[in-house]
């Protein structure tokens, strides 16, 4: 006898067709069988050692979050709440251009230090690996969902080049190949970059270019954090739409928004350019948060100068007088490139969280709030806070358009990612509420999306863009990822004022088959593994 039936859901099986009322039948972590309306057909019904009532449910396949910030998370806290309470059953880590694989012990002592604010220091994580094989590994002995990883350009680069702002030579290209190359072997779905972010930032085209070819020759895509989402942001989605169809490489942009008051209302223009390559055969996809704000790090807003040669070279600069009031000269008056070309507006830049929690009265306040409290300069504190909290303060950077998130969000090519930094006092509520908020607020409560296409744009668009033949749908023979939630009830609890709230309306999740949410709490399974690249 099977070991679960699901009675009565309202299936919407991620297609993004209408619903139908089923009982599905889960055994050995995969849907067996699905019978459509078997009450009403008068057919004899299936049975399992285990009946689950789903009416007044609807039953999905669980959410992909396309772009996540879990890598140390899902190892350090085997609960993740954050993410499985959410619906979700599959992150894609290594985001950004910075992760911890590959690296030699050098590299990962400064990447660690680098992305200190999005993922701690990971004083509390054995890293027990070096190769990208070697930390799907570690993922396979048991997580909380599953994780697809994408090798980080930035890492790639430290590794072969360093942190010098330069062009690599043939032999640190080759090296860097062979990075990626080793990388897709061992299993990663694709590539990303921070080019906001040292040292990826330093490539030029032609470089990206290279890594590129050998991500597609192993069918992989390319998931850029592209030069500006501010004043040059239409022309850094038209270099990364140009780069890739170079390479013959399928283009995935990661958190697609439009942002600063440069870009107010210009979502159409974005979309017009994306459409303008879908129609001549380029393979794109792109992913979104549903929220305003963004999210990173303190020192990103830096100038890339600033940046070369690594961490602690930027803490050398922000010591010395002379060099810091250039900083603040770039930052206020001419835009820095790591604020995206804008000047800087400290009133939008709110502290989130700080690695010293003797320093925790400066979060939950924006630069300019702490600059008046204090009777100091906001760059004065900006630095005092890099320096003393060596370089770990995390930030919400309120600069979205409402017009441009929801524009964005109905395209034929949109996928739902989080972006979700869970370190830090007071993290974006992203992290928490991404999957909940779309069903609820812009599907329930505003109609942006119906329920089916909202659905399709968090399961099957992803599934497609990884290439898994087994997930993404509610199908016989696929995956049991799955979600049941109340498309009456569900929404995100977690708010700017208490980001960790856990969301509502989500009282079933099931990862390979097992629960991981049930009646609403999170249970010990740990049923997540490594989703390594489906061969070609």
């Amino acid at each position: 006898m099977e070991e679960l039936v699901i009675r009565d859901a309202d299936v919407v099986d991620g297609s993004g067709e209408g619903s139908y009322r089923a009982d599905v039948v889960v055994d050995g972590g995969r849907i067996v069988s699905i019978v459509k309306e078997a009450a009403a057909a008068g057919c004899q019904r299936p049975k399992a050692r285990r009946e689950l009532d789903a009416e007044g449910l609807v039953l999905s396949p669980g959410f992909i979050d396309m772009h996540a910030h879990s890598d140390l998370a899902l190892l350090r806290d085997p609960d993740h709440s954050a993410k499985a309470a959410q619906g979700v059953t599959l992150e894609v880590l290594g985001q950004d251009g910075l992760s911890y694989a590959p690296v030699d012990d050098r590299t990962l002592g400064e990447v660690r230090r680098a992305i200190a604010g999005w993922n701690g220091t990971g004083d509390d994580i054995d890293f027990d690996w070096r190769s990208v094989g070697e930390y799907l590994d570690r993922l396979d002995r048991g997580i909380a969902v599953n994780a697809a990883y994408l090798i980080p350009q930035g890492t790639v680069r430290a590794l072969a080049v360093g942190w010098e702002d330069r062009e690599a030579t043939p032999e640190e290209l080759d090296r860097m190949r062979q990075l990626v190359a080793q990388g897709m072997e061992q299993g990663a779905v694709g590539l990303s970059s921070g080019l906001t972010y040292t040292p990826g930032m330093y490539a030029k085209d032609a470089e990206l270019t290279e890594l590129c070819r050998v991500v597609a020759s192993y069918g992989g895509y390319y998931c850029p954090h592209h030069r500006s989402y501010g004043a040059g942001a239409l022309q850094a989605y038209e270099e990364m739409v140009a780069l890739t169809r170079e390479a013959g490489c399928p283009l995935h942009l990661a958190h697609a928004t439009m942002n600063f008051g440069v870009n107010k209302g210009r979502a159409p223009e974005l979309l017009a350019l994306l459409d303008e390559a879908l129609d001549a055969g380029a393979d794109i996809s792109l992913d979104t948060y549903p929220y305003t704000p963004g999210c990173t790090t303190l020192v990103a807003l830096l100038p890339s100068w600033v940046s070369e040669g690594g961490p602690e070279a930027i803490l050398k600069r922000l010591a010395d007088e002379e060099t810091a009031e250039q900083i603040r000269h770039h930052l206020e008056v001419t835009g820095s490139d790591g604020c995206h070309g804008v000047p800087v507006e400290w009133e939008t830049i709110e502290i989130s969280g700080v690695g010293d929690p003797a320093l925790g009265a400066y979060v939950g306040r924006t630069v300019l709030e702490s600059a008046r409290v204090r009777g100091e300069s906001p760059w004065a504190v900006a630095r005092e806070l890099l320096l003393r909290d060596r370089l770990a303060p995390t930030i919400l950077q309120h600069v979205g358009h409402e017009e441009n998130v929801r524009a964005i969000m109905r395209h034929r090519v949109h996928t739902g990612g989080s972006d979700g930094i869970l370190q830090g006092a007071k993290p974006h509520p992203r992290a928490y509420g991404t999957f909940p908020r779309y069903l609820g607020h812009y599907v329930r409560e505003l109609g942006v999306l119906s329920l089916e296409e909202c659905v399709a744009h968090l399961t099957s668009r992803p599934a497609a863009r990884l290439r898994l033949p087994d997930r993404g749908l509610v199908r016989e023979g696929y995956k049991a990822d799955l979600v049941l939630f109340d498309p009456e009830t569900v929404a995100a609890g977690s708010t700017f004022a208490e980001p960790r709230t856990l969301p509502t309306g989500i009282p079933y999740v099931l990862v390979d088959g097992r629960f991981v949410i049930e009646d609403g709490r999170r249970t010990d399974v740990l049923a997540g593994r490594a989703v390594r690249r489906t061969p070609r």
